[in-house]
């Protein structure tokens, strides 16, 4: 299984001791965990601003993903533009499942499969583990 992190996936996985972080230590067992540079760049921005603190855990955790090249092509949805580039990455490399929280601007996918890609919380995606 091949999944793509989003940004505020990263961002709260980044405290090992939360249920996301527990989640992708599972996940790293089986799973091919993505992310891009620009995620990565978001959620190191937001942990600046409010969790400096977690950063060297942030670090580990990339550290054991692979990141994937950001991209920009149509798609037959409309994420807001500055996701649009999320959701292309999830695509361009060929990930099963695009793991994100972020209501305002994937809500509207949420258990949607757009050209492959499952756009699902980071609870569903849970539930995909447990179940393997």
């Amino acid at each position: 299984m091949r999944v793509f992190l989003d940004s505020n996936v990263l961002f709260s996985a980044s405290r090992r001791e939360s249920a996301t972080g527990r989640m992708l230590v599972l996940a790293l067992k089986s799973v091919e965990l993505m992310t891009s540079e620009l995620a990565c760049a978001e959620a190191r921005r937001n942990l600046i601003l409010k969790r400096a603190g977690w950063l060297e855990d942030f670090d580990h955790l990339v550290g054991k993903l692979q990141l994937v090249p950001s991209a920009r092509f149509e798609l037959p949805v409309e994420p807001s533009d500055k996701d649009l580039p999320i959701l292309c990455a999830a695509i361009g490399s060929k990930c099963q499942y695009l793991v994100t929280g972020d209501q305002r601007d994937f809500g509207h996918l949420f258990d949607q499969v757009v050209m492959g890609v499952a756009v699902i919380r980071p609870r569903r995606f849970t539930e995909l583990l447990v179940a393997e």
